[in-house]
This record gives C-alpha cells, structure tokens and sequence, in this order.
C-alpha cells in the first residue's frame, strides 16, 4: 500500500542499506531518507582487510551501491557526511549536522530506523592515540593502513586482538611481507571458538611465521627512538612495530540513542522488540548497535555480523509498513579465512553453555575428509557437534579444514534454525561425487556419530575426565602407531586381534578405547560390549587428543 509517510534511517552499509530498499519495495510513496556520516554509504566493511593486502585492488570495488545509484534505481534521498546528532522524539524530528558546511537542520519523521552500527574498541591505554596505531572500519581507515605501510616502509606489525578481523588482517599484513605479532590477553585466539577447536587455527598460523603472544594483555604503548612503536604488556613484554593494528572488539554506537531516552540493555546495545522497534514505538534499530535474542541460548547477545543486519533491516521495513514480520534471533554463524584454513561455526559454543549453566548436552568429534579419500586432493576437516540430551537437538558445531568446512557448517546451521536433531543429519540427502564429498557426507557422519551416543551404540567418555578415570585404557591402533606416541598407562590391542584377545581383559573394569579419530574405536566398542564387558570410546580419538594433529 502506497502511503505519504516519512522515513528516516541514520547509518548506511547492511542494515540501514538494506531496509531502505526493502522499504522502497513495499512502498512507492514513502519519502525515504537515508544519511550517512562517512563519505560513503553501503560498502563492503568484510572486505576492507582485503583491500590492504592487496586482494582487492580497486578501493572502488568496495562500494555496493552509490548515492546516485541510490536515487536513480530507489527514489531513496541518500545524504553522505550528515550526521544525526539528537533526536526530537517529543516532535518527532532530527537533528542533523551537515558535514560539508558544518550547519545544523531538523528533519521531521513518521518513522526512524537507527543503523549506527558499532565502532572498534579503543581502551584508554597510554600512547593509543600515537601515530600508527589504527583501527579498522571504514574505507578511509583502509586506505590510511596501506598509506602508513608504503610510507614508513613498515616490515613489523602488531595486531592486538585475535577475533576474526585481526586474524583476517594478520593474513594480509603477512601477504604485504610483514613480520606480524598477535597479541590476545586470551590464551586463544578466535574467542568464540571453544580452546581445543582453536589449536589448529594457532597452529596454521605459526607455520605461517606469525608470533602468537598469548595470555598477556596489553597495558600501553610508547613511540621509540627509530620512529617506531613498542608495544608493553602485563607479562613485561615489549614487542617492536613499525604499525599497530587493535582489533579487540567493537562496541554498539548508542550515544544517540541513549541521549533520546531509549532503552539501552545490559550489554550496552539498544533493546528491540521481536520486530526490531526500540522502547519508542516510532524507531526501530538495526544491525550492530542493537541486543538481540540468541536463538540457542534464548539470553540477549551482542552479533556484529552482517547477515544478521541484512535480514533485522528488512524486518524493520516490514514492520513499518504494517506487516507481521518477527526477527528470529541470531545463531552466530560466522566463518573466516586464515592461510589457506577455514573456520567456521554455528549456535552455542560448548563454552557458553557452561557460562549459562546448560548441562544436559553431549559432545562428539570427527575428522572426516572433506571428499571422497580416494579422489586427489582429499583433506581431513576436524569437526565438533554440540547437541541435547537425551533428544538429540542440534545446539553447535564448530568446524576447521582446508575445504568444504563452510558447506557443512551452513548444513547444520539450517539443521539448527528448524530445530532439527542429530537424528536429521543422519538422514541428510546431500549432493554427492567424488571431488565434493562422500557417499556418507561428513553432515551424515556426524549425525550418525550422535546418533550412535544417543541410542547407547557407542558410549562416549570426555577428554576433560581422562586424568581422573580409573577405566582401562585400550589402544586399538597397529602396534607401529601405537610405538608412535599413545596415552600413558594404555594397552594396545589392534582391532584384529581384540576378538581374540578377549580373555585378557577385566570385566570388573570400565575400558575406554581409542583409535586415530574414532572408526575403529567405534567397531572395538561394539565387539566388546556385545561381549559383555563395559565399554566406550574416547571421541575423536587420538588426533583429537592431540590437538586436531594428524
């Protein structure tokens, strides 16, 4: 329906974008505005690490949609360098800052769409505001990173923060020819990753000579005689740079709206309702500045991703438009690129469901290739799934490898969102052929993994209660692998020979077993509990054990 209502969104790039052109869609007579403080409105932020290494040559190739684009295609009226600087919410007006002049106007409204979005975290550290020091946000602070590196001739860099953008960042300071330092005051990197699914990202990344400085946070930094910086930290450490990169995090832009009155959450975002409306039934808010529900959890999180964005923005639009449109909530599908490696992930870390005190859930790993083994080219993924108990729903999964990781995270994801169980991974119809997958795809093997825990056909141990267990530990590897490396105080009998070797076990004695990643094991389990003893399997077995270290 065609109405003569006024639309204000503050904030370009993905949920501001994307709800004024859904708005446009649904309403041809609507008078849109959307104002944007930077120079450019609706660019590819994911791709800025990419800009500074080089990847992406063209800065140009960075913008989305441009203003005129904007006014030609939608009949949007796109405002660049205008600020929203208050707003009127008893008059319903804003009050808007020109950049270009430096003047100030009120623009009236019927509804508002506040898309701030979240800036990166700057502590108040000594020295942070040292030349060199950048954050990483919008085009021009891309463009000041490779200034900064060409002039100075950097070779050395810091990047403070192991999240997802200071990894991304780390593999293209490196494709420069930087000698890049990670620091994290988290024994990890890549916070939302449980710390095992962790060890091979570390690991790839030390084979690509990046130093991991880990567990010491950041306490200043200073300028050196050379015109470089020295970065200090708690544990007396003092790292040399000729460019310093902080990506510890972002917080949500709400001084607007907490200035206005608006209900601002706990975690610092603005609080919406299921239809994205703030406490003022006027405004709605989008994107990264705003709280949202986890879809796993059901507590309120902060999920600066822009996927999320893209869809709160058009629920929004609808929502103004007088449809029943609801926000699911989000499940923090996230992925990343690191040196070849994928890392990706979905739902609840096995982490933050212990921080929420959820206990009723199993675990298992595998390690499954990412195609047909026989098929050149084959390379193991490592893979962990996070479901209930005892009815199998599909809480998390976290997934590392050189290919065919993002596939199978977005299968379970999907999986999640439906609320499916493990039951229904199983049961996955997925394309197959020899250079995409396997007759059972790793999605499959998975479920059936699960499944197999659940029904009581492979009882699985944790690796977290090894050192405690007073269970026998069996070996079921070739006697050459088990010579390799094995766990202490365990007993290696192959798999071929343990039907024969029965007699030489305790039936008063829990045995755990172990193979290589856990086939093996599985069949050793079945033989021997069909024998009467008590046993179960160590998931994943023993590359699991070691890190996802084959």
């Amino acid at each position: 329906m065609e109405t003569n209502r006024k639309v204000i969104i503050v904030g370009g790039v993905a949920g501001g974008a994307s709800c004024a052109a859904r708005l446009r869609r649904l309403d041809e007579g609507a008078a849109i505005v959307l104002l944007e403080r930077g120079p450019y409105v609706s660019f590819a932020n994911c791709g800025l690490p990419y800009y500074v290494g080089g990847v992406i040559p063209d800065e140009d190739d960075l913008l989305m949609v441009s203003p005129d684009l904007f006014r030609r295609r939608f009949n949007i009226d796109v405002r660049v360098l205008h600020e929203a600087t208050a707003i009127d919410r008893r008059r319903r007006e804003l009050v808007v800052r020109d950049g270009a002049t430096g003047g100030e106007y009120r623009e009236g409204y019927d509804a508002l769409v506040l898309a701030p979005g979240a800036a990166p975290l700057r502590p108040p550290l000594p020295g942070i505001d040292l030349p060199g020091i950048f954050s990483l946000r919008t085009i021009p602070d891309s463009r000041e990173i490779r200034e900064w590196i060409a002039a100075r001739r950097a070779r050395k860099a810091v990047v403070v923060g192991g999240s997802y953008i200071g990894l991304e960042m780390t593999e293209n300071l490196v494709r420069r020819g930087l000698a890049v330092t990670v620091v994290d005051v988290l024994p990890q990197v890549m916070a939302p990753l449980d710390g095992e699914m962790a060890e091979p990202v570390m690991r790839c990344l030390e084979e690509n000579r990046v130093d991991l400085h880990l567990g010491d946070g950041v306490t200043g930094f200073e300028a050196d005689a050379r015109g470089g910086l020295v970065v200090r930290t708690a544990g007396g450490a003092s790292l040399t740079a000729d460019i310093v990169i902080l990506a510890i995090g972002v917080k949500p832009e709400v001084a607007l709206a907490r200035a206005a009155g608006l209900e601002i959450g706990e975690l610092g975002g603005i609080r919406v309702d299921e239809s994205m409306r703030t406490s003022d039934p006027a405004i709605w808010a989008v994107g990264d500045a705003v709280e949202v529900r986890h879809a796993v959890t059901g507590r309120w999180c902060l999920m600066p991703l822009a996927g999320p964005a893209n869809r709160q923005g058009r629920v929004a639009a609808d929502a103004i438009c007088g449809r029943n449109a609801r926000f699911r909530g989000v499940q923090g599908t996230a992925v990343c690129g690191i040196f070849g490696m994928t890392v990706a992930m979905t739902g609840a870390s096995e982490k933050v469901l212990k921080q929420h005190g959820v206990r009723d859930y199993e675990v298992v790993y595998l390690h499954p290739y990412q195609h047909a083994s026989y098929y050149p080219g084959a390379k193991r993924m490592h893979i962990k799934l996070i479901f209930s108990r005892p009815e199998g729903r599909i809480l998390g999964a976290q997934a590392t490898g050189e290919g065919g990781v993002d596939k199978r995270i977005d299968v379970i994801a999907m999986a999640l969102q439906k609320n499916g169980t493990v039951f229904d991974l199983e049961e996955c119809e997925l394309c197959y052929a020899p250079q995409f997958g396997s007759a059972k795809d790793p999605v499959n093997l998975a479920g059936m993994v699960a499944a197999n825990v659940l029904r009581g056909d492979m009882p699985a141990a944790g690796w977290s209660g090894l050192a405690s267990t007073d269970a026998l530990l069996i070996d079921v590897r070739e006697p050459f692998e088990f010579a390799a490396d094995h766990l202490d105080g365990a007993v290696n009998i192959p798999l071929g020979d343990l039907r024969d070797r029965l007699a030489e076990l305790p039936r008063d004695r829990e045995l755990l077993v172990y193979c290589a990643i856990g086939e093996r094991s599985y069949t050793a389990v079945r033989i021997l509990v069909q024998h009467g003893f008590r046993a179960g399997t160590l998931s994943g077995g023993y590359v699991t054990y070691c890190g996802f270290n084959p």
